[in-house]
């Protein structure tokens, strides 16, 4: 039980590091799209730059993101715990290599079909309004070489984290802010929308230098110039890559029927739907992100040392965890959207029409919280016992249906009157939430349970509490009536909190301790 303790609170600590840079990183992040929906139409610029993006964030997330870390971080957590860091650094390597190799040929690749990747992939829509159309292939070129400078990141990152290294990985999106910040405010006054393309290649380039400084601090750290081919770690982070570019491929596919769908819709969909995933997502990644980031390195140690009681007890003090956070952010966005999307986006050329529309996607977007929040933990414990073939299967499955329920949701809500880029997100929270609780089931079969009564006790505490603060708001937003939307989102957020955190202290429930127990630690220290 001590070891289990220190586990966990090897967890919270790392959890409480990641989560202060990564709100942080979310606050900056938000500063640039507040800027970035000022400056630019929603329709006529940005509706071409989401799209010409999404190419890149693609072929990132195939060969590095989350397919990459998956696979690399438990093999090379592996040679760390059995001290042989000249295996693990042979293996840093050897994937580093390959990556920067596979992702350079992809890009250029890319680049030369760009044509035919936006008029027959991507968005065909957008042929229909050929200014559109071009203005999308040519951002899509320039921003082309960051899917390098992200792949070589994305490593770093996960050598960092599994050296339990976590608050300057975590900082590292706020440089890649920073950077297109500094294209809406230098370069776009000149350039036009391509300042913010560049302003793309510049944050990528310092997401990558902020890391590199800690990365030569390492211990035994040492670089080979080949591919490592012959090394059969190298093969195990190839082989273990496989199933989960696959599962990876499949959520693409499902972000490009979604453009796709959207370059039907009015102009300004692509984009407003853009912002109401954006807003849910820096939601999830403050809580999901940051647990999931900070366990990793945990799980697939106690899995390294055969520990599985201790990994199962860390499974399920982890899900409860992020169960208590997501289940009241969820509810609180629901009701909060209008004014939250009204004070962040709602000036400059983002006008009232964009902000009810972006407020639209949020709602549908925000129901599905908890499932994003749940997978993002469920699917490290998978890639801990290097199984990242039975996420890719379920995954698979729930993304299949999601593109089912994007046609099928998107219809109904037209044929209701109702806007249809609402169905589109409506049929992402539901297949997430379908894949959740699939692979919980697995899992928990795998581990002959997972503490599946303290998880049920913490999960009816967190709605019983939730639901209670979801009334506080209701009769807030009542009593606001047409205050200014600043107060009546930052006062909402606020009181919405408070009552949240105060019901959980009157009840006694042990995550408030051990909250209050760590900040107690950062202010003494």
């Amino acid at each position: 039980m001590t070891e289990q303790s220190s586990a966990n609170r090897q967890i919270a600590r790392a959890t409480g590091t990641v989560m202060f840079a990564l709100i942080f990183s979310q606050i900056i992040g938000l500063v640039r799209h507040v800027l970035v929906a000022g400056a630019f139409d929603a329709g006529s610029a940005l509706d071409p730059y989401n799209a010409a993006n999404r190419v890149s964030e693609t072929l990132f997330a195939l060969l590095a993101g989350g397919a990459l870390s998956s696979a690399f971080i438990p093999t090379f957590t592996g040679f760390l715990v059995k001290k042989d860091r000249v295996g693990a650094w042979r293996l840093a390597s050897g994937i580093g290599n390959l990556v920067t190799i596979m992702l350079s040929v992809l890009a250029l690749i890319a680049a030369i079909f760009a044509p035919q990747i936006v008029r027959y992939l991507l968005a065909s829509g957008f042929a229909n309004d050929p200014a559109r159309e071009q203005l999308t292939i040519h951002l899509l070129r320039i921003m082309l070489p960051s899917v390098v400078l992200f792949g070589v990141s994305g490593l770093l990152m996960g050598i960092l984290n599994s050296h339990q290294v976590f608050l300057v990985p975590a900082l590292a999106p706020s440089m890649y802010s920073i950077g297109i910040i500094i294209g809406v405010l230098f370069f776009a006054p000149t350039m036009g929308v391509d300042g913010l393309a560049w302003g793309v290649l510049l944050g990528a380039s310092l997401y990558l230098l902020l890391q590199v400084p800690s990365l030569l601090r390492l211990e035994g750290r040492t670089y080979l110039p080949d591919f490592g081919l012959d090394n059969p770690a190298v093969r195990e982070v190839l082989r273990l890559m496989g199933p989960r570019i696959l599962g990876v491929a499949v959520v693409q596919i499902n972000f490009w029927v979604n453009i796709q769908l959207a370059s039907w819709m009015v102009e300004g969909s692509l984009t407003t739907l853009t912002y109401g995933f954006i807003l849910m997502l820096m939601t999830q990644a403050v809580i999901a992100q940051s647990i999931a980031t900070a366990a990793m390195p945990t799980f697939s140690a106690q899995v390294a040392r055969n520990d599985i009681d201790g990994f199962r007890n860390s499974l399920a003090a982890t899900l409860r965890g992020v169960i208590f956070l997501a289940l009241p952010a969820s509810i609180g966005l629901i009701l909060l959207r209008q004014p939250i999307v009204s004070m962040l986006l709602g000036h400059g050329a983002f006008n009232q029409q964009y902000v009810s529309m972006t407020a639209w996607a949020l709602l549908w977007y925000s129901a599905g919280l908890v499932g994003h929040s749940v997978l993002e933990i469920i699917s490290r414990a998978f890639y801990a016992f290097h199984d990242t073939k039975t996420p890719v299967v379920i995954g698979a499955i729930a993304m299949g249906l999601n593109i089912v329920f994007s046609f099928a949701f998107s219809a109904l809500f037209s044929r209701l009157g109702w806007m249809p880029l609402g169905g589109l997100a409506l049929a992402n929270s539901l297949a997430t939430a379908l894949e959740a609780a699939a692979l919980f089931i697995i899992m928990r079969r795998r581990l002959n349970g997972i503490g599946g009564l303290t998880i049920a006790k913490g999960l009816l505490i967190a709605a019983g509490t939730s639901i209670v603060m979801g009334i506080i708001l209701f009769f807030w937003l009542r009593a606001a009536g047409e205050f200014n939307v600043w107060l009546v989102g930052l006062g909402g957020i606020v009181l919405g909190g408070l009552a949240y955190v105060l019901c959980l202290a009157a009840l006694r429930v042990p995550e408030i301790r051990m909250l209050l127990g760590f900040v107690q630690q950062r202010l003494a220290k």
